[in-house]
């Protein structure tokens, strides 16, 4: 699995040498190094480094620079949707793994490695739910029913998305018209809030799939909202 300047990653402090943080990369498979300067650990002024960082905590990194073997992070930029959609992928790969595991014994390992070589198991297991053949591929027919057959019992906990949007017109009509472009949303709910102010939810097996639904949502929203002249803003955090 090949990292890329941009990903957000799951990293373990390992030790803080004068004001640089290192880090292992725990996203991946297999371990790495990156490294973090004091100015991309928090914004403003840092009085106390270990206020934010400190040996064995676990946090949620960004990659800045990759350069041969040295990958540059920052901790600061990452924002907190990104920090709670890594930490949830993270725990979900665990309990991936250990399905893995439990149905392939001591062949495992050695399939977990060539999974990482292109892909994290959450990314592999999450489209085999769709996609059968992508893991059949890998651990055969029986070992894909077996693994399948486990997820299927697992208790899907829902990930939700909601945000409040802004919508207003100064059009006559612009009840009707607000009206119109909140009834076709089909794949989401849309609470009223005040007036011009609505919150819309949606829901999905993971962070991602909640978060990619949600933009959809809002894009044609915004689409439509913009052919009718009409106001249309997203309130972010």
């Amino acid at each position: 699995m090949r990292l890329d300047v941009g990903d957000v990653v799951l990293c373990t402090v390992d030790r803080i040498v004068g004001t640089v943080v290192f880090v292992k990369i725990d996203s991946i498979g297999k371990e790495l190094e990156g490294g973090i300067i004091l100015s991309e650990i928090a914004p403003g002024r840092i009085r106390n480094l270990r206020d934010y960082v400190v040996p064995k905590k676990k946090i949620v990194c960004k990659i800045l620079r990759i350069s041969g073997d040295r990958i540059d992070l920052s901790l600061r930029r990452v924002t907190q949707k990104e920090r709670k959609e890594v930490t949830e992928q993270f725990k979900q790969e665990k309990s991936y793994q250990s399905i893995l595991k439990s149905v392939l014994g001591e062949e495992a390992d050695k399939i977990i490695n060539k999974i990482y070589e292109k892909e994290s198991i959450y990314d592999l297991l999450q489209e085999a739910k769709e996609d059968p053949k992508k893991i059949e591929m890998i651990v055969g027919k029986d070992n894909s029913e077996k693994i399948l057959d486990i997820l299927k019992s697992q208790k899907q906990k829902k990930a939700i998305v909601k945000k409040e949007i802004n919508l207003k017109t100064i059009s006559p009509n612009g009840l009707e018209l607000i009206k119109g472009i909140l009834g076709k949303v089909m794949d989401g709910e849309v609470n009223y809030i005040s007036a011009g102010r609505y919150l819309i939810k949606s829901e999905a097996g993971d962070i991602k799939s909640a978060d990619s639904k949600f933009r959809k949502i809002t894009e044609e929203l915004e689409k439509n909202a913009k052919k009718e002249g009409m106001e249309f803003s997203i309130k972010e955090k």
